[in-house]
């Protein structure tokens, strides 16, 4: 039996890259001409250079290559890839137990992953969401990481987290689907706000105070949809906030960082070459919240400068501006 990991950008890639030292892995791409390079160079020259790919990892962009054999699909590919994705394998009769890496909101429906999945694929087999503080540079390197797995099948949790665990990848189950979601969704908004913070010059107290505040924010939108308070404080929570909000790596901190250089929007990502979720994301976390009524400034205020109302400098103006509050509302 195999893996097929289902998406070949960055991260699918690195995964991909650290199973295929237990396990044969089948990679997908949706591009043939990326699939074709990738068998032939033995490298991710696009997405992920630098790193050659095992002999065990086979490139396809045949779906149905990709899914023979395989007793476990990853999916990769980013939010609004995914419901196409799933489409492609509910038409397809499949019944492989999937986890999915992605980490965001669908653009215009605002839905969570599994909400998608269970709307697209109705009696899904087995399925559970990958998130956690990882870049995908890193996870190629093979240094250490730890992750969590979550379920509304716990058993599933427990028996994915075994499979993928490897002595520098530590992954822990749970069974708050939604918190997990949120986390990896809202954490790359905040990075944005973050790279914004740093590029602008505010400095380190104004980057701590930042992340702190969009923990807050993340919590009490997560509590709303009926996350877990651990969650929040967790890997896919407070984790992978930090690490996005600070590491170099990041491609929605960097995204910040040149929206705060005066770059616009669409030259900023052309530049990046790689998708940075928060994008998307944060109009889409900006309507869910003022639809469940939860206060998110930084969230409206990066939503605000994604869609050219106002300036970045203006924005975190308007941020320290607001009224004095008590720390816990």
């Amino acid at each position: 039996m195999s893996i097929a990991v289902l998406g070949a950008g960055a991260w699918g890639t690195a995964l991909a890259i650290r199973l295929a030292a237990r396990e044969p892995v089948r990679l997908w791409a949706r591009n043939l001409d990326h699939a074709r390079a990738m068998a032939r160079d033995r490298v991710n020259e696009r997405y992920l250079p630098g790193f050659a790919l095992p002999g065990n990892i086979t490139a396809t962009a045949d779906l149905g290559e990709a899914l023979a054999g395989a007793d476990l699909l990853i999916a990769a590919v980013p939010s609004n890839g995914f419901r196409g994705l799933l489409q492609a394998l509910a038409g397809a009769g499949c019944a492989i137990p999937l986890v999915w890496l992605c980490k965001g909101l669908e653009t215009g429906s605002h839905k969570l992953p599994h909400e998608v999945l269970d709307e697209v694929w109705p009696g899904h087999p087995p399925a559970a969401v990958l998130s956690g503080p990882s870049f995908a540079k890193e996870v190629a390197q093979g240094l250490p990481a730890a992750l969590t797995v979550a379920s509304n099948d716990a058993e599933f949790a427990r028996q994915t987290a075994r499979r993928l665990h490897d002595p520098k990848l530590r992954l822990y189950s749970s069974g708050d689907v939604v918190g997990v979601e949120l986390g990896g969704a809202v954490k790359n908004v905040i990075a944005i706000a973050a790279g914004i913070a740093d590029g602008l010059g505010f400095g380190l107290n104004a980057r701590a105070a930042l992340i702190t505040r969009g923990l807050a924010e993340l919590t009490r939108l997560g509590l709303q949809r009926g996350g877990k308070p651990e969650t929040f404080m967790g890997l896919s929570g407070m984790g992978d906030l930090i690490l996005t909000c600070t590491g170099d790596l990041s491609r929605n901190r960097q995204l910040g960082l040149r929206l705060a250089a005066g770059e616009s929007l669409e030259g900023a990502l052309r530049e990046l070459g790689h998708v940075a979720e928060g994008a998307t994301t944060a109009i889409e976390v900006a309507r869910l919240a003022g639809e469940l009524g939860v206060d998110m400034p930084i969230t409206e205020a990066v939503a605000r400068i994604l869609k050219q109302e106002m300036p970045p400098r203006e924005a975190v103006a308007g941020l320290l501006a607001r009224d004095l509050k008590d720390e816990g509302a």
